[in-house]
């Protein structure tokens, strides 16, 4: 019955090119003629006639092919090279046929294998599924049956290896596009975005002030089918509701004062591409209305008409705030939540990676090294102090640092003194502890020092630590010069000038 379906149904398909049929490289699982890739599919069946159907529909539809009668021979040809889909025949009592789908996705991961099985053992399509095969086909089938079978394989090869991929450039490198960060929670994120980049569904960003979330954002876009097209951000904390609704929507001439001609708003202007909502906690319970109907209908209706444009753009947004409280006070829509928590990534602040600090701190310092025409460095001190601090800011407030550091610089060496003054004082206490506890061996029964003798300690050492630089040193400790004057003169210790 099977032959008959095959040698009926391959009169619709043109015979397959020489080209199509020639021998893969066995060198490299993935055959390239003129500079195409193609597939590489192992047929396994004991039935010549069945065999010699399948390797010619996959040929047909310009798969590089082989064939095996037996497991043996099948094992033989993998040995050579990994095949990139599997099409498997399982006879009755088909333990051996299950072993090898077994071994091919232990020893060959990133093999994608097709169970073929007889209509009375669907049990051993389901085992055949357990053990990793993607997909099967109940005999007899028909070609087109099969091809859909393949593309389907095909395609599911194709996105696994661009993942693997993307995952080999993430181990290289030191982030994701534009993102930085090689931590746990990093990598995570990374993961997540390979995959939620390919889909075109709603994405919610969630993550304290200063975490990123447009650079997120604009990687999912960039990373996605369509990035091509054009990224559009708004942000829905900085304009009037009306602003914002014109924005997103639209208008027609006349709709308002100074509406001298008809605009399109960003859902249409998007094009197919990503519209970025930032701030969406800030939109008015009037504007979450508006916003779902035209997520759920996939249509606006500008300010000032009475008609309604169809619109493809794909929605990020963002906040900071947290939307499941606000949803339980009844400050933002649940319906409109549902819609835009299709997929959630929660950005870490810079304090859950602070081993992402170093990189992030040698990116800035590349980036303002080029613009400026020098280079800059940090010394380890600055380095220690940046690690330790707790980044309320995140990565703006990291970067921020990092420029003022420059600006404050006298040399090419960025020292504790350049940081910004809550940097220095931690920097400071945690130079006078690590003094005080070399001081006393951090014996329990050491003595107790006074507050005027720990602010002694803090100023000569601060003074010391600086070489010097006295006018350094009182900007550091965060007092004036004349202060710093003062108490020097009560040490005893006047007779030193202040330098310049």
């Amino acid at each position: 019955m099977l032959e008959t379906v095959f040698h009926t149904n391959l009169m619709e398909f043109p015979p397959p090119s020489p080209k199509a049929i020639e021998p893969v490289d066995p060198r490299d699982p993935r055959d390239q003629r003129d500079g195409a890739v193609r597939l590489h599919v192992l047929v396994v069946d004991s039935d010549a006639a069945v065999r010699s159907a399948c390797v010619e529909i996959a040929a047909s539809l310009g798969y590089a092919v082989q064939s095996a009668a037996d497991l043996s021979q099948a094992r033989s040809l993998l040995r050579g090279h990994a095949a990139d889909i599997l099409l498997l025949n399982l006879p009755f009592g088909a333990s051996q046929g299950l072993d090898l789908i077994s071994e091919v996705k232990l020893l060959y991961p990133a093999t994608t294998a097709i169970a073929m099985t007889a209509s009375s053992s669907v049990n051993s399509a389901v085992e055949a599924m357990r053990r990793g095969a993607s997909d099967y086909l109940t005999k007899p089938f028909a070609i087109d049956e099969l091809s859909t079978v393949l593309e389907r394989a095909a395609a599911a090869v194709t996105v696994d290896s661009e993942n693997r991929q993307l995952r080999e450039r993430l181990r290289l490198t030191q982030g994701l596009g534009a993102m930085i960060g090689r931590s746990a929670e990093m990598e995570k994120l990374y993961r997540i975005l390979s995959k939620v980049a390919q889909s075109t569904h709603p994405v919610l960003v969630l993550g304290e002030s200063g975490t990123g979330k447009e650079l997120v954002a604009r990687t999912i876009h960039a990373s996605g089918p369509n990035s091509g097209k054009p990224f559009l951000p708004v942000d829905c904390g900085s304009l009037v509701p009306t602003l914002i609704e014109s924005e997103l929507f639209g208008y027609v001439k006349g709709a308002f004062t100074g509406a001298v001609k008809s605009k399109d708003g960003l859902f249409v202007s998007a094009e197919g591409g990503t519209v970025f909502l930032d701030e969406i906690g800030e939109l008015t319970l009037d504007l979450q209305a508006k916003l779902l109907r035209a997520l759920q209908e996939k249509e606006v209706r500008p300010v000032g008409a009475t008609h309604r444009v169809p619109i493809k753009a794909r929605i990020v947004a963002a906040t900071n705030r947290d939307l499941a409280a606000m949803v339980e006070k009844g400050s933002f829509r649940k319906d409109l939540f549902y819609r835009l928590n299709v997929v959630n990534l929660r950005l870490p602040s810079l304090r859950d990676r602070r081993e992402d600090i170093p990189l992030l701190a040698a990116h800035f310092l590349d980036r303002i090294s080029r613009a400026q025409g020098r280079k800059f460095t940090l010394n380890d001190e600055a380095l220690r102090t940046m690690m330790r601090h707790d980044w309320p800011g995140n990565i703006r407030e990291l970067e921020h640092a990092i420029e003022r550091a420059c600006a404050m610089s006298s040399g090419p060496v960025l020292q504790l003194g350049d940081l910004p003054t809550q940097l220095q004082q931690q920097g400071l206490e945690a130079h006078r502890t690590a003094a005080a506890t070399q001081e006393t061996g951090a014996d329990s029964t050491a003595e107790v020092v006074t507050l005027a003798e720990l602010e002694r300690q803090a100023i000569l050492g601060a003074i010391r630590m600086l070489k010097g630089d006295k006018l350094l040193a009182a900007r550091m400790l965060g007092i004036g010069k004349t202060t710093l004057y003062r108490k020097l003169k009560e040490y005893g210790i006047s007779d030193m000038p202040l330098d310049a």
